[in-house]
């Protein structure tokens, strides 16, 4: 999904950087993007959203070279089958799909509120109905299962999410997650050992295209009728309810404090 968005940004005449863990599959990523959207404005900067070093390393490379961002599009993701943890010693699936991204958008913050209309995007699922933060356990030590671990951090994008829209309310930034539905992607394949392609095989006819699960996000980085609308839980372009947990100022807040506490925010 992050190509697919990447390119139909790029035709939309943004200047798009990719992040990419791999230089290699960056690289294939870059000119696969450049091919697809025509467009020569696509850039490439290394970063492992599974390290706290390498996001502030990637952050400030950033600022040298840019000097405001108008869209952060928290797209990375991982499913992990058998639980496995960090660099940092977090769970993986809370420590990519939460932690990273919440170090990565503080550090780049104040870029986007340079921009006339800073917008962050942040890649959910309706698997957070099903999460709970399991603040005594967040590593999922004791009883780990796939479901458990990916629910979690599906439920903290959207606690970021709303706590962060609550902390910019008096700003032009807006912040926003998106379910962008049961996508074909090798999300959940491992790429090591292969792990995973036979039930992708077998479930891909039933799944959406990346572009239809990009859509939404791509909605919310360029369109005009989005902008000014902060706080929400958007699929297929409409706001829809979250689970009633989301709403609650007090679980927001600790969630938040936790999470700055785990990437030595404070």
């Amino acid at each position: 999904m992050g190509l697919v968005t990447a390119v139909e940004l790029a035709k939309l005449g943004a200047h798009v950087i990719l992040i990419c863990r791999s230089r290699e599959r960056g690289q294939q990523a870059l000119e696969e993007v450049k091919k697809q959207s025509g467009s020569t404005k696509i850039d490439l900067m290394l970063c492992d959203l599974g390290s706290f070093a390498s996001i502030r390393s990637f952050a400030a490379a950033f600022k040298q070279s840019y000097q405001q961002l108008d869209v952060l599009i928290n797209n990375a993701g991982v499913v992990s089958l058998k639980r496995q943890l960090t660099v940092d010693g977090h769970e993986s699936q809370l420590g990519v799909n939460h932690l990273g991204h919440f170090l990565l958008t503080n550090e780049l913050l104040d870029l986007i509120k340079r921009a006339p209309q800073g917008r962050i995007i942040n890649l959910s699922s309706g698997a957070h109905k099903a999460g709970s933060i399991h603040f005594n356990d967040p590593t999922l030590s004791k009883g780990y299962n796939v479901v458990k671990g990916y629910a979690q951090s599906k439920l903290a994008n959207v606690l970021f999410t709303k706590e962060l829209a609550r902390r910019l309310s008096s700003t032009s930034v807006t912040v926003n997650c998106v379910h962008p539905g049961a996508v074909a992607t090798s999300l959940g394949v491992d790429r090591k050992t292969g792990f995973g392609k036979s039930v992708h095989r077998l479930l891909k006819p039933f799944f959406r295209t990346p572009l239809e699960g990009a859509a939404t996000a791509i909605y919310l980085a360029s369109s005009e009728e989005a902008a000014g609308l902060s706080g929400h839980y958007w699929v297929n372009n409409q706001m829809v309810p979250t689970s009633s947990k989301t709403n609650s100022t007090e679980l927001t807040e600790r969630f938040w404090i936790w999470s700055e506490q785990q990437v030595g925010l404070t």
